[in-house]
């Protein structure tokens, strides 16, 4: 039993002191990603959160689904999902969640999070203030918990805000900046003539759903009405069956202060989410909504903009569109240019203007680094960006891959007692850069140092590789009623020949042009090597083009078929890595019109989308190459790409083999502590975390089993259910051997097994 007497001073709650390595402020996806990569490198973390669970947006509190680079496969950015940490949640969200339940999410992002020993997580703990040893060191941050009234002060040498609106670079003093630049600060083309205070506005959701029975809503007081809604300049936008991210464009906040004034923000979103669904219910102009009810509003907004830092680099809109190389180079991007109108949803201009370039982007470390406090970085929507390129850096896949950039680079801090900016070095950056790609986190045109390698020097022997002859046919058709291609792979040299099959469906001409993009990484087919017309009688024909003139780089290519509506093309059930059918088609979720006209003087390229069809559509086509493709070779197991480069970067084994089997031999016996190995799981498919249903729970091109055994036939390893792409197996003893034997299964009759890389350490 407790008793205190009267006090007539005013008391002071529990302090609590904690002492650490590296503190990480604000449990987003991109404070989860950091906070679990510096653990699993060794580094005591405190992860300090002030909601009460992770996810920040992808949380349940605010139900935003979480992209990244790939968008909604609806850009040119093909094989772009973001690797390592974020890429092992999001397939552990698919595994166990395909239906998009955010209650789920939650449970996942915890579960991972406290099964690392090396993580103290504190929930419903805010951040607000800091202490500092010198102008440029902070030393502690104080933080409050809402449900234990208990004060902590945390020291640590390293610090990151991952807070979003930056609340621990604030109160350290490191400089920043608040809404939109000038055009002539950066030559930001995008940019408006003068800088404004103008900012992306907050969104708040709502779900819903058909019951059983009729529904009655009385609209609180404080709604709007259903006159104040329907003068919306986007009252069009509403739908009777939409629910939850489906209302994106329900924005406001952007022309008032998004950090200061959240909570009036927050109040003039409640006004229009429960005067949007008394619109739906009893308008009387939505049909089928009397057995619907509101099943959850959000009560804290999605944020989209506040704060960004000044780093030790700023990020460009040129960066973006250029697609600029970095030497630091530790994240990536793809996302669109993002921009939305400050007034929001009380705007008469477009919800967002999204403007893509033609491939992917690096991010530097320096973007991470505060310019001014010597051990403090920066992760997520606060980074070094300007206004424009923040439209693309800001969003929550793209964040959370450089939350795995900082979580690595802190614990490199710790591990060889050097400050952040001193991973700048050469020697420290090519380090950094190595570890992170061990991880399978993916640096675009960054491969893993073969060095460090032991799978580089053996002889590599194989079953089979697969020669790409022919997908096999089936008994389905793609009506060409939009251009379509076959993307493949090609070595340098001389095209193949082609064959398909089709079916006229009267006198009619078909075109298939061979393209490729201008830069060789790139997947925008605006290079024309070829074109070819062939007349097309009624029926059913097998169509020959011969490309064989055209010499092209080792890159991708487009057998580019134009749309035609008279000819169907015979397709396949067979699917194989780093090969995929894309259409010039319409995205509208990304402002996608199948090609994206530039505004004059926008400093934006035009060009066409070519964009595959979600499975299980998106079938290859039926079609024959000559000479065969030899693109899958057992050498690109050791060539430390991770995923489609250039070229497959994939072994794969032939369909017929029944046994596929991978051998490493060395001319004397090595010592072996493990094996990494990586596998397909589809980099290009968008795996959102919520609303939207997933048709699989775990990508069709992943090896589900395993073993690896000694030369001597010792199994080493086993695995039977695997669905993840880095698998990482650390053994209980070293073992001493000639050779090692990986025996892997096909994942199904029509997807044959693939590996893009074995490390063995």
């Amino acid at each position: 039993m407790i008793k205190q007497e009267f006090s007539s001073k005013p008391r002071t709650n529990k302090v609590i002191n904690l002492e650490t390595d590296f503190v990480v402020a604000g449990g987003g996806l991109t404070g989860v990603c950091a906070a679990i990569t510096a653990a699993r490198a060794g580094t005591k973390v405190v992860l300090v959160q002030d909601r009460p669970v992770l996810g920040g947006n992808a949380s349940s509190e605010v139900r935003v689904w979480a992209l990244g680079a790939t968008s909604h496969m609806g850009n040119n950015n093909r094989w772009s999902r973001e690797g390592g940490v974020i890429d092992e949640i999001m397939l552990e969200n698919l595994y166990t969640n395909k239906d998009g339940n955010p209650i789920y999410f939650d449970i996942i992002l915890l579960d991972k999070v406290v099964a690392e020993t090396n993580i103290t997580l504190l929930l419903n703990t805010a951040a607000y203030q800091v202490n500092k040893s010198s102008d440029t060191t902070i030393s502690s941050i104080h933080a409050f918990c809402s449900q234990s009234s208990a004060q902590y002060v945390i020291s640590a040498d390293l610090f990151c805000d991952a807070t979003g609106d930056g609340i621990v670079g604030f109160n350290a003093g490191a400089s920043f900046r608040i809404g939109a630049e000038s055009s002539n600060e950066f030559n930001e083309q995008l940019a408006g003539e003068v800088e404004s205070n103008q900012l992306l506005g907050h969104t708040l959701f709502f779900y819903s759903k058909k019951v059983d029975h009729p529904v009655k809503y009385t609209a609180p007081a404080f709604a709007y009405t259903h006159e104040q809604i329907g003068a919306l300049p986007r009252s069009k936008n509403i739908h009777g069956d939409d629910s939850g991210i489906k209302f994106w464009w329900v924005e406001y906040g952007g022309v008032r202060d998004t950090i200061y004034e959240t909570e009036e923000i927050k109040w003039e979103l409640w006004k229009i989410v429960y005067g949007i669904w008394d619109y739906i219910k009893n308008s009387g102009k939505f049909e089928d909504t009397e057995n619907l009810t509101l099943e959850w509003v959000g009560t804290v907004p999605g944020k989209r903009e506040s704060r960004r830092f000044n780093g030790e680099y700023m990020l460009k809109q040129q960066d973006i569109v250029e697609q600029k190389l970095f030497f630091d180079a530790v994240s990536f991007g793809g996302w669109a240019i993002d921009i939305h109108p400050s007034e929001g949803v009380f705007s008469d201009k477009p919800a967002c203007s999204q403007f893509h370039s033609k491939g992917v982007y690096q991010i530097p470390y320096r973007c991470f680094l505060s310019k001014d406090i010597d051990n403090l970085f920066f992760a997520g929507r606060n980074i070094s960006a300007s206004h424009i390129a923040y439209g693309s850096t800001r969003v929550m896949i793209t964040c959370a891959h450089g939350g795995q950039a900082v979580g690595e680079a802190a614990a490199m801090c710790k591990q060889f007692a050097l400050k952040p900016k001193a991973l700048l070095a050469t020697e420290q950056m090519t380090q950094l850069q190595q570890r992170l790609n061990l991880s399978g986190h993916g640096i675009p045109g960054v491969p893993i140092n073969p060095e460090s390698n032991k799978a580089t020097n053996a002889n590599i022997c194989v079953s089979s590789e697969l020669a790409l002859e022919q997908f096999t046919p089936q008994d389905d058709y793609l009506l060409l009623n939009q251009s379509a291609a076959q993307l493949v792979p090609l070595e340098a040299g001389a095209a193949p020949k082609i064959t398909v099959s089709v079916k006229a469906l009267k006198d009619t001409s078909l075109t298939c042009e061979l393209r490729t993009s201008q830069k060789t990484e790139n997947y925008t087919p605006e290079v024309v090597l070829q074109s070819t017309s062939k007349q097309i009688a009624a029926g059913l024909h097998t169509v020959a083009f011969d490309f064989s003139e055209s010499n092209v780089s080792e890159q991708y290519a487009f057998f580019c078929f134009l749309a035609n509506e008279n000819i169907e093309i015979q397709t396949s059930n067979q699917r194989v890595t780093g090969v995929m059918t894309v259409y010039n088609k319409v995205h509208k979720a990304v402002s996608n019109n199948g090609a994206q006209e530039a505004p004059s003087g926008s400093g934006i390229d035009s060009f066409e989308f070519w964009t595959p069809t979600r499975r299980p559509a998106g079938y290859n086509m039926a079609m024959s190459f000559s000479p065969p493709l030899k693109i899958f070779s057992k050498d690109q197991v050791v060539n430390g790409h991770l995923r489609p480069w250039l070229r497959s970067n994939a072994w794969v084994a032939d369909y017929v083999d029944k046994n596929p089997m991978l051998r490493l031999e060395w001319d004397h016996d090595i010592v072996i502590n493990g094996i990494t190995l990586f596998f397909d799981c589809d980099y290009d498919h968008a795996l959102e975390t919520v609303l939207m249903e997933h048709p699989e729970s775990r990508i069709p091109f992943c090896i589900k089993s395993y073993r690896i055994m000694t030369l001597q036939g010792e199994v080493i390893a086993e695995v039977k259910d695997n669905y993840q792409t880095v698998n990482r197996i650390e053994l209980a003893r070293p073992v001493r051997t000639s050779a090692l034997v990986l025996q892997v299964e096909h994942p199904s009759e029509d997807v044959p097994a693939a590996i893009y890389e074995v490390q063995v350490w």
